[in-house]
């Protein structure tokens, strides 16, 4: 694949995620956020695409292109972080060429620069973050003591990975990303699922495996949790009765979720990397 379709593929995955209705919690197509709206997903994708294609020439480091893509998404769009823990995935994905094993070295060889520019570019896309007591990331001191102490993004994922799933996905070679793609392709070749049918399935699947770190960050761990357990209870109908005939029920969650404003921002991340893959595999709909 050329660059420019790498890239595509990485902007369409952000937008066939965000469309994908009904997505318990989340912006789709049918629904808003007061603050956030779908379209502001749907400019931060396209606004993004020349990252992607700069990622996979491989010709600079992934701090700058992770903070260079989060300016230009800011650019073309008013609703605050739609995309920063999709970056975080899509582009070592991208500079891999999909290749998940050689994505894990990519993320591996990060610098302090990176970690760096990470920071500078977290502060820039104002993302919900727990607290924590050294290296905050909302901490004005802590480039300071990154650049003092030497420590390169890799590490930094490596302290983050015990609260946060994308910090996980880095250090533990994407797993999440992987079941996603696995269970994207099976919905589709093995089920006969349309994309978006697959996409909800999917996303639920992924739920139910992980309490989402961006619910917890936001509200508690049990809540966390208890989501998790519901989405769980909606797969076991699902596999009772049929995706068709469990609709009615993940509206239902999904009209409770939002109620909460309880919204899996992690899971979807880990959503639309798993969608990069299969598009980079050749699924076209």
């Amino acid at each position: 694949m050329t660059p420019e379709e790498i890239a595509q593929c990485a902007a369409l995955a952000m937008a066939l995620e965000v469309s994908a209705t009904p997505k318990p919690g989340n912006i789709d197509r049918e629904h808003n956020y007061p603050e956030t709206r779908y379209e502001h997903f749907l400019a931060s994708a396209i606004a993004t695409y020349p990252f992607f294609a700069e990622a996979a020439r491989k010709r600079r480091s992934f701090g700058d292109l992770l903070y260079s893509a989060v300016i230009e998404s800011k650019k073309w769009q008013r609703g605050g972080n739609t995309h920063f823990g999709a970056l975080v995935l899509l582009l070592p994905l991208a500079m891999a060429e999909g290749e998940i094993a050689e994505a894990h070295e990519i993320v591996k060889d990060t610098t302090t620069e990176d970690a760096i520019r990470f920071y500078q570019a977290f502060k820039e896309a104002d993302v919900n973050v727990p607290r924590v007591e050294r290296l905050s990331l909302e901490s004005e001191s802590a480039i300071r003591e990154i650049r003092e102490e030497g420590k390169t993004l890799y590490q930094l994922m490596e302290i983050a990975e015990t609260y946060d799933e994308i910090a996980r996905e880095w250090t533990q070679g994407f797993p999440l990303t992987r079941e996603a793609h696995k269970l994207l392709v099976n919905h589709i070749e093995e089920e006969g699922a349309d994309i978006n049918e697959a996409i909800v399935q999917t996303y639920l699947e992924i739920l139910k495996m992980e309490p989402d770190t961006f619910i917890q960050t936001k509200h508690n761990r049990r809540t966390a949790i208890e989501t998790s357990q519901q989405a769980a209870e909606i797969i076991d109908q699902i596999e009772r009765e049929g995706y068709r005939s469990t609709l009615p029920e993940i509206k239902r969650f999904d009209a409770q979720l939002l109620s909460k404003r309880i919204n899996p921002g992690s899971t979807a991340d880990i959503i639309i990397a798993g969608i990069f893959l299969l598009l980079l595999g050749g699924y076209r709909y």
